[in-house]
């Protein structure tokens, strides 16, 4: 199973994307995983899948931040 996805308008003036946004997409993304029964090995796999969005050295530095999030993922807590 794939990553959701989401859209976004990047071109808009009015969305600016924050550290803050990412961490919490990244924390929701682990969270998720780990609900679906997903190991920390099953996620890295699919972050490291080809994709349009990310080249390979962008998906290696994805991955240890997600392994990261991952090993302090009993901390999260996620709002709507």
């Amino acid at each position: 199973m794939m990553i959701p996805c989401f859209t976004y308008d990047f071109d808009s003036p009015h969305n600016r994307i924050s550290e803050e946004m990412v961490a919490q997409a990244i924390a929701k993304v682990v969270t998720s995983a780990r609900y679906q029964g997903k190991s920390l090995e099953d996620l890295i796999a699919e972050v490291l899948q080809d994709d349009p969005i990310l080249d390979p050295v962008q998906r290696q530095w994805l991955s240890k931040i997600v392994t990261q999030a991952w090993n302090m993922s009993s901390q999260f807590t996620i709002g709507n």
